[in-house]
């Protein structure tokens, strides 16, 4: 009796080297976004602010961990082991703002 046992596995690609290249320049341009934008929204203290960095700063971790990380090739069920956690610690992060944004409203009404 042979048991074979179907994985999914994602096959490292054979120009890993040039994808880290891309990888980095994606990533490098998305922080000059992120520093240009934080100098033009110096002055301005608004939520929409906090929704901008947190989003680059997710799009740039994605980057980070499916390619630096490797997790991009990795079985399907690793990678959801990991990124499920993670997008519950984002919703608490998001909750909190949210709810810091509303405390500081009704202290600013009182």
């Amino acid at each position: 009796m042979e048991h074979t046992e179907h994985l999914e596995h994602t096959e490292t690609p054979k120009d890993m080297k040039s994808q880290i290249w891309k990888t980095f320049w994606i990533l490098f341009a998305f922080t000059i976004v992120d520093i240009i934008l934080y100098f033009v929204l110096l002055s301005n203290h608004s939520m929409m602010k906090n929704w901008v960095f947190i989003i680059l700063g997710i799009v740039k971790a994605y980057y980070i961990v499916g390619i630096f990380m490797h997790m991009k090739f990795e079985r399907k069920s690793l990678m959801y082991m990991i990124v499920i956690p993670m997008v519950f610690v984002i919703f608490l992060v998001a909750l909190m703002i949210i709810e810091g944004d509303f405390t500081g409203l009704l202290r600013w009404i009182k």
